[in-house]
């Protein structure tokens, strides 16, 4: 009986020593998950004076999936739920989103020691384009566009472009089988490959020809060939783009995407470029800049195809949209081609068979208000980036109408422009429809004039961002579209295969990059009119 009272009292001591270590296993953990979701915000709580708070139900993800499903859409939830200013959690990070109109002052110009374009954009670079930025970057980037893609150096910049429009669009002009047939294509695929080649060429150089052994025919043809193949490697890339940007690739979609780097980093480096005929001036001095203080060729190569990227990432679809509207808008496309004809008229040119090319300078292309209010009515419908800041310090966010929130330190603040103004209804009557004069006066001249509550817009378009992360080269941009309009008008019958069919939906996915993206390519035909 001794041996058997032993034998009970041992297991016991046993069991209660496996129930304390297993209460001090599992307490640990309690620990460590509440510590954990302490780290990651998820008892986060609002402070008086703080913008609305919603985390979501998921810690640390918060919002984050709806947010990616359809951007517009949830922050327009988020609106009428919390009011113009709300602060939301999107995978670890904390967003305050501000959607008031007339107060957008107040995250454009405050200063850059509080909000931060910089720190945010170096995140996103590494992460999509394996580029580790050094502290003066923008700065470069500002002095050089401002240099060579606006002004003076847009004269240059125009003629390179017009030069590289002709031999891609005009290379079958004068003959008389061209003449009599239709080519059937994809509007979108067209445009956005036009376009994206002719920018490519214009900024990045062309074949040599006198210094390399070939004639001019030749080099403009491997131009043609080699402009062709890296748009169709430049088109697969910008597919991985939004889901690279916020860390969501699949392994194998992420290989293949490491892989396309690769091949840009080669077709872009520093060796490559340096044979080239024509490169630009704003490649040039970036590269020379980035060479002079150090920068190892291999990093400057990957900041080539950041350059390539940020000037022909958007400018491709927006040409297609632009295009589309036209099509489907019979009296905006007679207006701007009276606008175009009485533009070659005026410069004393004339377009005729066996006759000269068109002369298309940036002179010309600055007496065009009606394509300048279609091109804006274009981007003002289909471009929608988000405009996000880091937040350095602590910092009291002043609206327009006198309230006053305060912003934590650590957290990011945005603005998406296209729910805020673009499409506000109270600015822009019938905000959905496109109205190819609406950013014109009854005189021809600009309209710069609209209003909310009565109150005037500061900012009543933001298709190009705003303040310090305005795009440097939106000058350029946007004489591609004209330019490339224009040469279509000059050139070109063309038409919609089915004059009823429906403008596309655009891709959701694509909410906050720039340009949006039509889900299917719209046909149309087209054939040369000399």
């Amino acid at each position: 009986m001794v041996g058997g009272s032993l034998l009970h009292f041992s297991v016991c001591l046993l069991k209660d020593s496996v129930m304390a270590l297993l209460l001090s296993v599992l307490l640990g953990f309690a620990v460590a998950l509440i510590g954990g979701l302490y780290l990651l915000g998820a008892f986060r709580q609002r402070r008086p004076g703080e913008p609305p708070l919603d985390r979501g139900l998921i810690p640390w993800l918060g919002h984050v999936l709806e947010f990616r499903r359809d951007t517009l859409k949830f922050l327009d939830r988020m609106k009428r739920k919390h009011g113009d200013v709300f602060t939301i959690q999107l995978g670890g990070f904390y967003f305050t989103f501000l959607q008031d109109p007339l107060s957008l002052s107040a995250f454009t110009k405050e200063n850059r020691e509080k909000l931060n374009f910089n720190s945010f954009a170096r995140q996103l670079v590494q992460r999509v384009f394996g580029y580790k930025s050094i502290t003066d970057d923008h700065q470069i980037l500002q002095q050089s566009s401002n240099r060579h893609l606006m002004g003076g150096g847009l004269e240059v910049m125009t003629q390179a472009m017009m030069s590289n429009l002709q031999n891609l669009m005009l290379l079958n002009l004068g003959s008389s089988a061209e003449q009599r047939s239709w080519t059937e294509d994809g509007l979108y695929m067209y445009s956005y490959n036009i376009v994206f080649r002719a920018g490519y060429l214009s900024l990045f150089g062309n074949e040599p020809h006198k210094s390399g052994g070939v004639g001019e025919d030749q080099a403009k043809e491997k131009d043609r060939v080699e402009s062709e193949a890296l748009f169709h490697e430049f088109r697969k890339y910008d597919q991985f783009f939004p889901k690279l940007a916020y860390g969501v690739l699949p392994p194998v979609d992420r290989w293949k995407a490491e892989r396309l780097k690769a091949h840009f980093w080669n077709a872009l480096s520093v060796q490559k470029l340096k044979v080239k005929d024509n490169i630009s001036r704003w490649v040039w001095d970036i590269q020379q800049f980035k060479e002079e203080h150090g920068m190892k060729e291999a990093m400057i190569s990957r900041y080539m195809f950041v350059l390539l990227w940020a000037s022909q990432g958007n400018t491709g679809p927006s040409s297609f949209w632009l295009l589309l509207f036209l099509m489907k808008h019979p009296e905006a496309l007679e207006a701007v081609r009276a606008e175009v004809d009485k533009v070659l008229k005026e410069a004393g040119q004339e377009v005729y068979p066996g006759g000269p090319l068109v002369n298309l300078t940036r002179e010309m292309l600055m007496k065009t208000p009606v394509l300048d209010s279609a091109v804006e009515e274009t981007l003002r419908l289909t471009t929608a980036p988000i405009l996000t800041r880091a937040v350095q310090e602590d910092l009291t966010l002043k609206m327009a109408d006198g309230r006053q929130f305060l912003i934590r330190k650590g957290d990011r603040m945005s603005v998406f422009p296209y729910s805020a103004v673009q499409i506000d209804p109270e600015i822009h009557t019938e905000p959905n429809s496109f109205k190819y004069d609406r950013f014109l006066n009854p005189d021809g001249s600009r309209k710069t004039d609209f209003y909310k509550a009565g109150k005037k817009v500061k900012y009543y378009n933001m298709p190009w961002g705003a303040g310090i992360s305005m795009c440097p080269g939106r000058f350029f941009a946007t004489n591609e579209l004209k330019q490339f309009v224009f040469l279509m008008l000059v050139y070109f019958e063309f038409e919609l295969k089915d004059p009823e069919e429906k403008i596309p939906q655009i891709d959701l996915g694509r909410w906050g990059f720039g340009t949006m993206q039509p889900t299917k390519d719209v046909q149309f035909r087209y054939r040369l009119r000399y």
